[in-house]
């Protein structure tokens, strides 16, 4: 039985529905348990600041595409080991490991932390102090298995957390509590070295620091030495000494700060120079209508707007954007689906519930269809809306489609229509934005500099592969400390068989989510079987794939929208939704009857 519960279901459901009392019960509720998850597994680190308000963050913005309400303790662990586990491998791409300034200030050390504020003596402040010597991926598994022996969690909310089958976790729980007691015996015979020549000589190398290297030496040292040994010979299994503990409580200082506004002190700058509330500030949010404010604020999205590239500027240069790949071209996944069936959906950070969007350039009922198709958001490959007017409340999310659309008025006019911005058209492709990975890089600053939520330069093909254009650009992203929130791909399918093709794009989908981790928009798709002439499925067809694909990414781990390529049925695209004069055509009557997700 799980001690001192989360919030229950009702407030789940209530936050699910936009309830700000129950978005702001939720927020303090869920602090204590990621305090203690993070916390821990980065071993108080500065940084556990930064990734609690991540996850907590993420946790508001996605709890309404939870399926299961029941299920929000197991999701929330899981989206605090994802935000830890990101951390860790940008930090790893970051920084050269000689580097890394990461010997942790003593009074954030989350080990002292637990001992001083948990009162630990004896063989449970052993324990404590021995996760200083565990690795990483040993240190944040502990994390959990500490709370599940606690009673926080269960067996379950691991299992879901690490994405393995629960026999997978026993192993690893198992081998982690090896480690754990051989850093147990390391702390013992280093608090108490007595008269042993040997272990004195090993320690005139050491620089102090607990490291996994050490630790494997000192471990050899007390296996051979007979005295050392028999020192360490007595250890409690730590299941029996952390079985009672209770969580460590929150700091002071958090439960006193204040939020008077959404963008008041209580906003701070993280080291992704993206505006974000101090987890210090979370605690109080049931306390100030303003902290509520400021919390829904940051977990939904609001409008936005720009202008239209000349180089895009109808349904022939939209067309041509479209040469994406087929599944000839499609790349296999590099790593295996990391997704298991049935899994609860991604965060959808800052993306609210919806999904459902379309592309769309100007045409004759654009406004009208738009507010017929049931779209909650639309893109026009600019920075404007291109003249698209009373889109009927349909939210618009502008682009900087190339370089030459990197100018001052043009970012303005991005950021005064909205928070959230769309990067660089098929920089991949020659007859698009047409950039290099490093011309792209040079000019990210820029977009950066807007403040507005960013997605990454949208590649036609091949973003799952490595040393592909988009892996280039991330890996120099990382290497810069540049910000990308999330990653924007193109895909289109030449197979016509409904089945086939949504499997195809399942497995692309997958394996990009598998290599950066990041959230997904899918910005264009459709099938279309591309040559000297484009071919199209039957509408039937199409309407079949755009009813079962997007059933798929509703439920598919790590996508937060869609926009179906395209509104318009122009010219004779065997993809579009509507005609000129606004009559749905069979796959804008799919189109319609689709829910929002």
């Amino acid at each position: 039985m799980v001690a001192n519960p989360l919030p229950s279901v009702r407030t789940v459901r209530a936050a699910q529905r936009g309830d700000q009392r129950a978005l702001a019960d939720l927020a303090s509720g869920c602090l204590p348990l990621l305090y203690n998850i993070v916390g821990r597994a980065l071993n108080g680190h500065p940084d556990v600041d930064d990734v609690v308000q991540e996850t907590v963050l993420r946790t508001l913005r996605g709890v309404s595409a939870l399926r299961k309400p029941a299920a929000f303790r197991s999701w929330l662990v899981a989206v605090a080991i994802h935000q830890i586990r990101d951390y860790h491998r940008s930090r790893a791409r970051l920084t050269p490991l000689e580097d890394v300034p990461d010997v942790a200030d003593p009074d954030a050390d989350f080990a002292e932390v637990t001992i001083l504020r948990l009162s630990l003596s004896g063989q449970r402040k052993e324990i404590a102090e021995a996760t200083r010597w565990l690795d990483d991926d040993d240190r944040e598994l502990l994390a959990l298995w500490w709370l599940e022996e606690g009673g926080r969690l269960e067996r379950a909310d691991l299992a879901a957390a690490l994405e393995l089958p629960r026999q997978h976790v026993a192993v690893r729980v198992q081998r982690m509590k090896e480690r754990l007691d051989t850093g147990r015996a390391v702390v013992r015979v280093l608090a108490d070295p007595g008269e042993c020549a040997g272990l004195t000589a090993l320690l005139t190398d050491w620089d102090g620091r607990p490291a996994p290297l050490w630790r494997k030496r000192l471990a050899r040292h007390i296996r051979d030495c007979a005295g050392c040994s028999a020192r360490s010979s007595d250890l409690i299994p730590a299941e029996r000494l952390l079985a009672s503990l209770p969580l460590v409580p929150v700091p002071t200082s958090f439960a006193h700060a204040s939020l008077p506004g959404a963008f008041g002190p209580g906003v701070v700058r993280t080291r992704h120079a993206a505006p974000h509330l101090s987890a210090k500030a979370l605690i109080a949010v049931p306390l100030a209508a303003g902290a509520v404010a400021g919390l829904v604020g940051l977990a939904t999205l609001g409008r936005g707007g720009g202008e239209r590239p000349a180089a895009a500027t109808g349904p022939t240069a939209a067309s041509s954007s479209a040469a994406a790949p087929d599944p000839a071209r499609t790349p296999t996944p590099t790593a295996p689906a990391l997704i298991p069936k049935g899994h609860p959906p991604a965060v959808r950070a800052a993306a609210g519930s919806c999904m459902k969007g379309v592309a769309t350039w100007k045409f004759g009922a654009a406004g009208p269809a738009l507010r017929a198709s049931g779209a909650c958001w639309y893109y026009d490959w600019a920075a404007g809306s291109s003249g698209i007017t009373k889109p009927g409340g349909v939210e618009y999310v502008p682009m900087i489609w190339g370089s030459r659309s990197v100018t001052a008025a043009t970012l303005a006019q991005a950021k005064a229509r909205g928070r959230t911005l769309l990067g660089f058209n098929e920089p991949d492709m020659t007859a698009q934005s047409n950039m290099s990975p490093s011309q792209a890089l040079a000019l990210w600053p820029k977009l950066t500099a807007t403040g507005m939520r960013l997605g990454s330069p949208a590649v036609a093909a091949n973003g799952a592969t490595a040393g592909g254009w988009l892996d280039k650009f991330m890996r120099g992203a990382a290497a810069r400390h540049y910000r990308v929130d999330f990653i924007t791909l193109h895909w289109y399918g030449s197979d016509f068989d409904s089945s086939r093709a949504v499997g195809q794009l399942r497995q692309y989908v997958q394996a990009v989510y598998a290599r950066y981790h990041k959230p997904i928009w899918l910005t264009e798709y459709a099938l279309i079987r591309f040559g000297a002439t484009s071919v199209y499925p039957s509408q039937a067809q199409q309407a079949a794939f755009l009813r079962a694909s997007t059933t798929m990414l509703a439920g598919l781990h790590g996508v937060e929208r869609y926009a179906w390529f395209a509104l318009p049925a122009t010219k004779g695209s065997g993809t579009g939704l509507f005609t000129e004069s606004g009559t749905p055509t069979t796959v804008g009557r799919a189109f319609q009857g689709l829910r929002s997700h």
